[in-house]
């Protein structure tokens, strides 16, 4: 008998396409009004959620998707483009070689380092500034200190993911999720910080253990890697004997410089995708100058960065055209109102529970942390009431739902890309990803437990 292979991302995401045209076809469609809060962003309203009766997408939509998603999705498919080419004038100067042999012989005799330092940072980019696109840089340079340190790459976007997700999940003040979530709940915004420091802490140790323990495996035994029939991309073998020089230092400074600014900007003015991606560009063009790189040199190396980028912005649009579907056919909220309805027969715990879990779900459907608050949180805050549980729990149940499975949903742009730039096809992911969600979920259950049994507020 012939062995099964999960087929490439692309053929997944297409399936995962005509199974969201399906639902249009069966679901019943229906709506949430929504209405401007004080602050002008659209919510939903709570108990307005009516059927609707409007056309069904036809089966030409599975293919018109595709290209309404990839204009979605155009943001970030142009920063993928504009992180691969200034990345690429970074390397062509040495600066990374240079940087990565000299973190391998500190990190030669400590390994854990790699990974218990890097989930930390990643965790907490994430839990107070909501960095996710933020990270996309990140990932050459992980994978080559991860292969250098003999991990593989799974290692290393587990470093970056779990320290994103887990960041996300405990969110102690995540402008995008929980400070959006408490506004539209009605609570003093970063209220509850305390308890949501407490609960990073335990996500963070759990997020290390379950890398580490995968990670000292491969090292042991390379063969038991998850990705050990695929052939990492020689860009990730970083060249050992590179020395450090003064024009590196100067490069990498400029980095450091640069996203102290992109960190600031977020904060005080709320930029986004298209700042990040000017800054970047820049970045590219003052590293070939202080690199000594010649302009058609520089060019190139852009030129060729971006193209190799190309899979993966294309999944990005791929994994955006099914939201597409869903909303255009009107089954969206319909999908949301019948998740969240059984929890009201719930007691107090069992229901905060169930929100978590909703959410969860949700998060399939809605991947935005922001866009998710917007439609569910209305929902969610009257509900708590009606079971008698604190609105912060909610809100809890509400971070975590959306925070942690941004790191197993297919629907989710930012990891699609991630796997892509490494390599890793989305079942492999799964098979690494899904044992530390169960734990996850245990740990992120028992938390909201105690959330209620202690009136958390």
């Amino acid at each position: 008998m012939a062995r099964f292979r999960v087929p490439h991302t692309l053929v997944l995401l297409l399936a995962i396409n005509a199974l969201a045209l399906l639902l249009t076809w069966i679901l019943p469609q229906g709506e949430f009004q929504r209405a401007e809060n004080a602050k002008g962003k659209e919510v939903v309203v709570a108990g307005s959620y009516t059927s609707v009766e409007a056309d069904r997408p036809g089966f030409e939509s599975l293919f018109l998707a595709i290209p309404k998603g990839l204009d979605e999705a155009r943001d970030i498919i142009f920063f993928l483009f504009i992180i691969g080419g200034a990345f690429a004038i970074l390397r062509a100067t040495g600066a990374v070689d240079a940087s990565i042999a000299t973190l391998l012989r500190v990190l030669s005799d400590r390994p854990s380092w790699l990974v218990a330092g890097g989930i930390f940072v990643f965790a907490v980019g994430s839990s107070t500034i909501g960095m996710s696109e933020e990270y996309l840089p990140f990932v050459p340079i992980l994978l080559a200190l991860a292969i250098g340190l003999g991990f593989d790459a799974v290692t290393a976007i587990g470093i970056l993911c779990v320290g994103y997700g887990v960041g996300y999940g405990a969110a102690v003040i995540n402008p995008f999720t929980v400070l959006i979530a408490q506004e539209v709940a009605g609570l003093e915004l970063t209220s509850g910080w305390g308890y949501r420091l407490v609960m990073t802490a335990a996500f963070v140790a759990l997020g290390i253990h379950h890398v580490w323990s995968y990670a000292r495996r491969v090292r042991e035994d390379p063969s038991s890697s998850l990705v050990a029939d695929i052939e990492p991309d020689p860009a990730w073998t970083a060249d050992l004997e590179r020395r450090f020089t003064v024009a590196h230092g100067v490069i990498v400074g400029l980095l450091v410089i640069a996203l102290g600014v992109i960190v600031y900007g977020i904060n005080a003015y709320g930029w986004y995708i298209l700042e990040l991606s000017a800054i970047f560009f820049a970045l590219g063009i003052a590293w070939a100058i202080v690199g000594r790189l010649s302009a058609d040199t520089a060019a190139v190396n852009f030129c060729n960065g971006a193209a190799e980028l190309t899979t993966t912005a294309l999944l990005v649009g791929f994994a955006r055209s099914i939201l597409v579907i869903l909303d255009e056919g009107r089954v969206t909220d319909t999908i949301v109102h019948a998740i969240a309805q059984p929890l009201q027969m719930l007691g107090g715990t069992f229901a905060a529970i169930g929100m978590f879990f909703f959410q969860s779900l949700c998060n399939v459907f809605i991947p935005s942390g922001s866009g998710q608050a917007y439609v569910t949180m209305p929902i969610m805050a009257p509900l708590s009431d009606l079971v008698g549980v604190n609105r912060q729990v909610a809100v809890l149940a509400f971070q975590m739902g959306d925070g942690l499975t941004n790191i197993l949903v297919p629907t989710s742009a930012v990891l699609i890309g991630i796997l892509t730039m490494a390599r890793i096809p989305y079942e492999r992911w799964l098979r690494f990803i899904l044992p530390f969600m169960f734990k996850a979920w245990a740990l992120g259950s028992l938390l909201i437990a105690i959330a209620v049994w202690i009136d958390y507020s």
